[in-house]
């Protein structure tokens, strides 16, 4: 599930819970950008290139999705407690 769907769904966040999404998310994009630039040298001009580049933006999705539906359910686990 994406952030978009759960802020549509009527979940709300407050700046911090953003702030801390985007710092967190952007610290891994970070990490996979490095690694994976590293790995483009190695493999520049070889076949497989685009799939490396595929790759990359499918981890990084799937990234994003798991965080935003871990925050999701952290703050569904808070809103029942407070209720």
């Amino acid at each position: 599930m994406s952030l978009a769907k759960i802020l549509r769904e009527g979940a709300s966040y407050t700046q911090r819970d953003v702030v801390e999404l985007l710092i967190e998310f952007s610290a891994f994009k970070d990490r996979v950008t490095k690694k994976f630039r590293e790995l483009a040298k190695e493999l520049d001009g070889k076949a497989n290139e685009h799939d490396l580049w595929v790759n990359v933006y499918l981890i990084s999705s799937d990234y994003s999705e798991e965080v935003a539906g871990k925050r999701h359910k952290q703050q569904q686990d808070s809103l029942q407690k407070i209720s």
